[in-house]
């Protein structure tokens, strides 16, 4: 493991797309901004890691769910539609 010292506004870069900044010491704390590519997963080591692909199965999953919901309603709007006109029909032979 490498151990490096950095004061406030000191940088660390890692590679060519990672870079590591203090942007604060405050007593026992450091605060670090980091920037990286969209694509590179930061997750602080207590956090579960997660998978892109899992965040996006879910997104999908929530957008079929949308889609089915509303070709239900359009369904049912369709069914109403016709039962209206049906009655009308009837009524209109009932007359």
């Amino acid at each position: 493991m490498l151990v490096l010292s950095r004061k406030e506004t000191q940088r660390i870069r890692l590679g060519d797309s990672i870079v590591i900044t203090v942007v604060r010491l405050s007593g026992d704390k450091v605060r670090l901004g980091i920037e990286a590519p969209r694509e590179m997963l930061v997750l602080r080591d207590e956090l579960q890691p997660h998978s892109r692909t899992a965040t996006q199965s879910r997104e999908q999953t929530a957008t079929e769910q949308t889609a089915t919901e509303q070709t239900a309603t359009e369904q049912t709007a369709t069914e109403q539609t016709a039962t209206v006109e049906v009655q009308l029909e009837a009524a209109g032979t009932a007359a």
